[in-house]
């Protein structure tokens, strides 16, 4: 089976919030959607999601629409080339712990509404985000996240496990974009922003060089948001167990236990803490595939309903319009090179 919805999707809300600053300036950002290649009719459906990388894409071109990459949050811009210049100012650093402290330096000099400053706790590092006492939008404070996290999980080659993260803006809609991205401990309407991880990482040395930060820089922001996600909850672990094999061969739940080497009550009891269940999780991976499938490639919709285990087209479209609140061609439209359903 074809790995496609390997990258996962994104909610079309945080596509929504990424506009929500060029929108209210009256920017005209149909351009940098067709770049992305998400159809505008997607942001009226309130279920819809959009490949990873369709919305590295939109980062990009709002960043150059902007001339800033922080999305026009902050009441200053990040102006373009700031996180190139962010990355090598810290390569000289020996440690993480310095690279961090610097990184922090260097976005409390450019934004003016958040800031954050790192703790040693015993076994555990806190980086805690200010925000002089004004909750800021949340899809602010998990940007910021992702653009420190992101660089240093670069900078010592590998992802940085979060153990727990705060927020102090209210919990959105829906909320596996946060856990996929971060961890499964996420806590919303928390008194201060915050994220721990071991405090171990901070002694790391770093492992990148100049020469390697073209590579990094170049393949940003796409990396920082597919790379360096939480790779090890629940929900990703059975993703990868289930996307080598065809969705009419995969296994119950005991059987998917016994695979992942637990208890049937400790699998679910995993998946409730994580917030779904399995029948959801296998509905969420076959919704990725096939959106995956309709923007990249030139399956037509009853191949791309075959791969995802439907044997009738229609089937897999009332399953799909379930799903993400529209018609498989509201995808393909703004897909590869397919044919649109008929």
């Amino acid at each position: 089976m074809t790995h496609a919805g390997e990258k996962g999707t994104t909610s079309i809300n945080l596509v929504r919030e990424a506009l929500q600053a060029a929108m209210q300036r009256q920017l005209d950002v149909s351009a940098v959607l067709r770049e992305a290649r998400i159809e505008p009719a997607l942001l009226d459906a309130p279920k819809a999601r959009v490949p990873a990388d369709a919305f590295a894409r939109l980062w990009s071109g709002l960043a150059d629409l902007l001339d800033d990459e922080f999305f026009g949050i902050d009441s200053h811009p990040m102006r373009r080339g700031s996180y190139r210049l962010m990355c090598h100012t810290v390569l000289d650093c020996d440690t993480l712990e310095r690279a961090l402290r610097r990184t922090l330096s260097f976005l409390r000099a450019v934004l003016d509404d958040i800031y954050g400053e790192l703790h040693r706790e015993g076994d555990h590092a806190v980086i805690v985000l200010h925000d002089h006492g004004v909750t800021r939008r949340l899809f602010g404070y998990g940007t910021w996240l992702i653009l420190v996290h992101g660089l240093a999980c670069w900078l010592v080659r590998r992802r940085i496990p979060i153990q727990e993260l705060s927020f102090s803006a209210p919990a959105p809609a829906d909320e596996s974009d946060y856990r996929m991205r971060f961890c499964e401990t996420v806590h919303f309407g928390s008194p201060v922003t915050q994220v721990r991880f071991d405090s171990l990482f901070l002694d790391l040395k770093l492992a990148q060089t100049p020469a390697s930060a073209k590579a990094f820089l170049k393949a940003a922001p796409e990396n920082i948001l597919v790379k360096y996600r939480n790779d090890e909850s629940i929900n990703a672990r059975v993703r990868r167990e289930l996307r080598g094999i065809q969705p009419e061969a995969w296994p119950g739940l005991d059987d998917l236990a016994r695979k992942l080497h637990m208890s049937s009550s400790t699998l679910q009891r995993r998946f409730q803490e994580d917030g779904t269940n399995y029948q959801r999780l296998k509905d969420d991976l076959r919704r990725d595939i096939a959106i995956d499938l309709l923007f990249s490639s030139s399956r037509t919709i009853t191949e791309v309903a075959a791969e995802v285990g439907f044997q009738e087209a229609s089937a897999f479209q009332r399953a799909f319009k379930k799903w993400t609140g529209v018609s498989p061609g509201a995808y393909r439209r703004q897909g590869a090179d397919g044919p649109e359903v008929k």
